[in-house]
């Protein structure tokens, strides 16, 4: 129950009441103004959290290049910028992302609405006959104003929170864009990557259909047996049921771009496997862990949260407080119109009123409460998102060193594979070793190529994996977004 006081509706004379209402005004005014400072200010700092001051893992390589805006560029892959440009511009998710952006600015500017006082105009004419009367018009102009003197800071916090959602609403943003540009490259990485190892396929393919040619000839000669045929046959029909499987993540590589980049699958524009998934050629600049926090986007919007919810709780509890209220209007009537506004076609009228919550099944405290409780969970969620940021890296770097280290070891397997196999073949045309050995060094040397194929996507893959860690893809301009939502 809200108790309303207002001015007395007796009858002294209107020069009295005028007065009246003039001194309610003004004591209202100071009494709130005394009780203004009994509600509670949340503090929108987010709570503390144990941040170490340099990385654990091992940061050998991992310097030169920033986590920029556009650190796609330094894959020097023409392809690869084109489709990750185009997919931060089309993106379903990033659109999504922009819209609630907009209207989390526009709501700044209802917030603020709640400040300022409110001014509303009406007019009618009107125009009637009775019996054997001559007709007659009536018109009538009016204006209202009210206000709502924000004593106890409920509507400054409200427009704090909404101003707080802004920024929440721009980390998102920066979010989507992040994660977006990441996929598309690991999408990207893992189809050229693939379109190798299918080529991979393809000329061990040639050799072992050259090698079982070569046991049917030494068959018909005498020098061989059935047995090898069917072995090097065996052999060639393993390597060709890999192709489909190849193909197919080729395909779903391509729809994954496709879908991306807000194209139905099938309608991306053809692209060209030139070679290997390129490699970014330097690397990564790795910031102490503090100025990656401040990089994320998620860590940003997380701590936006809580000032949010520290600005709503503060709401929350200044709505237990009386809120107090000036109103006036003026109303003109006159039997022309031009007559509107003339001595004594109008009356004017000050009202001054204080609303006091009395009774209410103590639902406004339990407001607060789940206003408090949210408060707590927004910092909880604080700092698990910087947790969670600080494993990604790590995870990263990691996942990078090791990465690096497996494409090393691949490259010399790969390498005396080949030469295994070359040798095996002519010494097997010489007669100096059996037809098994041929097949176990060509086996061998298909695994080591793929190995080496899929290893090298999976350096740039992870250093994608690691740029997305640092919280690049996007730019944190809170200056402009400052200046973007103040009304």
């Amino acid at each position: 129950m809200r108790l309303a006081i207002t001015p007395s509706d007796a009858v002294p004379p209107p020069s009295l009441r005028r007065s009246w209402g003039l001194g309610l005004a003004v004591a209202a005014t100071v009494w709130l103004s005394a009780c203004a400072g009994l509600v509670p200010q949340r503090s929108g700092e987010a709570p503390a959290v144990d941040v170490p001051a340099d990385w654990t893992s091992s940061r050998d390589g991992i310097e030169g290049r920033a986590a920029t805006r556009d650190w796609w560029r330094a894959f020097n892959d023409p392809q690869l910028s084109a489709l990750v440009e185009l997919a931060l511009r089309a993106n379903t998710d990033v659109h999504t992302a922009i819209a609630n952006l907009r209207q989390a600015r526009a709501l700044v500017t209802v917030s603020h609405a709640t400040l300022l006082p409110q001014l509303d105009a009406s007019g009618s004419a009107q125009r009637s006959k009775s019996g054997g009367l001559p007709a007659g018009s009536l018109f009538r102009a009016g204006f209202d104003a009210s206000w709502e003197p924000d004593l106890f800071g409920a509507n400054r916090a409200g427009v704090d929170a909404a101003q707080a959602d802004v920024l929440t609403r721009a980390a998102s943003l920066g979010d989507v864009q992040v994660t977006v540009a990441a996929e598309v490259a690991t999408q990207y990485l893992t189809w050229r990557g693939t379109g190798v190892r299918l080529d991979v396929a393809r000329e061990n393919l040639k050799l072992l259909e050259e090698t079982l040619q070569i046991a049917r000839w030494r068959t018909q000669a005498g020098l061989g047996t059935s047995l090898e045929v069917e072995q090097a046959r065996a052999e060639v029909e393993r390597t060709r049921a890999q192709i489909p499987l190849l193909e197919t993540t080729l395909a779903q590589a391509a729809h994954g771009i496709a879908v991306l980049t807000a194209r139905a699958p099938g309608r991306l524009p053809e692209l060209a496997i030139t070679g290997e998934a390129p490699v970014a050629p330097v690397g990564i600049a790795l910031t102490i862990p503090a100025d990656t926090l401040r990089q994320r986007p998620d860590v940003r919007g997380a701590e936006s949260q809580v000032r949010a919810a520290a600005s709503r709780a503060t709401q929350a509890d200044a709505q237990r407080y009386p809120s107090f209220t000036l109103s006036g209007n003026i109303g003109l009537s006159a039997l022309t119109l031009g007559a509107l506004g003339a001595s004594g076609s109008g009356a004017a009228a000050l009202l001054a009123g204080v609303s006091i919550p009395l009774f209410n099944g103590g639902a406004l405290k339990a407001q607060v409460d789940a206003r408090d409780a949210a408060l707590a969970g927004a910092g909880s969620v604080y700092q698990g998102t910087v947790l969670a940021a600080l494993k990604d890296v790590e995870d990263a770097l990691v996942g990078l060193k090791s990465a690096q280290e497996r494409r090393d070891m691949l490259q010399g397997a790969a390498e005396a594979a080949d030469n295994a196999s070359l040798i095996a073949r002519q010494r097997y045309g010489s007669g100096l070793i059996d037809f098994q050995t041929v097949l176990d060094t060509q086996r061998t040397q298909l695994s080591a190529q793929d190995s080496l194929a899929a290893a090298r996507t999976d350096v740039a893959t992870a250093q994608v994996r690691l740029v997305k860690a640092l919280g690049g893809g996007w730019i944190p301009e809170e200056p402009a977004l400052q200046a973007a939502h103040q009304p």
